[in-house]
């Protein structure tokens, strides 16, 4: 009988022992007040996975923040399963990878599949994540509600959308880190030039089109890809609430088969680039305590490694303190998981520049 209540409290140690080590990942919706009665007629209503430490329910402890955005096309549970998210958090903050903290994945998903974190006149997907969802997570969760406290990072769209708010709100977040960083510039695939802005601009013209995301990605293949891409990018920097089914001015358009450029709209675009960001926040990058940004050798997206390039030495020639880095891989094979440079760089990168003072 003693053995047996003695096996029994063993067990029970261990149980709570187990429960302790391990964080916990919740899935909340919340309302987002910039998105309300947008003309694009996107929820305001949105998803957001949050990852808490472990010991987050049984103490009073407040922790820092991890913001991550996700890629185009992709959502926040998209990215909590492919990154494995709790059980490498828990594993990050068991090695010492990283002090333990809150990581924050909203879901930035749109009608045409990608927000590019932009404020436009059909959406404020930038006011969404700085304004609506930190506010949102600091009355949510025990947070140490500042800027010295808060990092930002992303992937892909994302990468670019962590570098485009950083740089731009630097009373919000103190780091950035972007994970191949895309359409920081124009070059290689991402041109005017690719044969998705003729395409696109064939179904404006399309009286009888009435869904025109149905017919973006009426194929499956790297031309609706680029076209959906375009598309949103259209809806973020150079909107026309006046068009119902496709509310977008694109920089290019084609009569026949003779392509027209319109320089109004393309400096619109370019002006949300962030490499040609860099001389308008020039300050603000200056009070950010760390950048990184990096970019695989063997890119899907060969615009990718050339403008991260780029966008680093023009930091580099205003004399912007940050750090960049070429790896060996593609887009996506070298991101996630245990293996991944979410794990290997970016937490360790957090971790050396985080407030020392907790």
């Amino acid at each position: 009988m003693k053995k047996n209540a003695t096996l029994l409290l063993f067990s029970l140690c261990l149980l709570s022992f187990y429960s302790q080590s391990q964080g916990r990942l919740e899935r909340k919706e919340m309302k987002a007040v910039s998105l309300e009665n947008n003309p694009a007629g996107e929820s305001a209503n949105r998803m957001v996975s949050v990852y808490l430490p472990p010991g987050y329910d049984k103490s009073g402890t407040r922790y820092p923040v991890i913001y991550f955005l996700h890629g185009f096309s992709t959502s926040d549970t998209d990215i909590t399963g492919w990154f494995q998210l709790q059980k490498m958090m828990d594993s990050a903050i068991a090695a010492g990878q990283t002090r333990p903290v809150i990581v924050v994945v909203p879901n930035s998903d749109t009608k045409y599949r990608g927000s590019f974190y932009t404020n436009s006149a059909v959406g404020n997907w930038a006011d969404f994540i700085t304004k609506d969802l930190v506010n949102w997570v600091d009355q949510q969760y025990r947070t140490l509600p500042s800027a010295s406290n808060r990092a930002i990072t992303g992937h892909s769209m994302g990468g670019n959308g962590s570098l485009k708010l950083a740089m731009q709100n630097p009373q919000v977040f103190s780091m950035v880190y972007a994970l191949s960083p895309a359409v920081l510039n124009w070059h290689g695939d991402f041109n005017l030039n690719n044969p998705a802005f003729k395409r696109l601009s064939k179904l404006q013209a399309d009286s009888k089109l009435k869904n025109a995301v149905d017919s973006i990605y009426k194929e499956d293949n790297w031309q609706s890809f680029y076209s959906g891409v375009y598309a949103a990018m259209g809806i973020a920097y150079s909107p026309d609430p006046t068009r119902k089914s496709f509310p977008v001015l694109l920089p290019v358009t084609y009569i026949g088969d003779s392509a027209v450029y319109h320089p109004e709209r393309i400096k619109k675009w370019e002006d949300n680039f962030p490499y040609f960001m860099i001389e308008r926040h020039l300050a603000e990058l200056r009070k950010l305590k760390a950048i990184k940004l990096d970019w695989g050798r063997n890119e899907d997206f060969a615009h990718i490694p050339v403008t991260a390039l780029a966008f680093s030495k023009k930091l580099e020639a205003y004399g912007i303190e940050h750090e960049a880095e070429e790896y060996i891989g593609d887009h996506g094979n070298r991101i996630g998981g245990f293996q991944g440079r979410f794990f290997t760089e970016v937490l360790p990168f957090f971790e050396r520049n985080w407030s020392q003072k907790q």
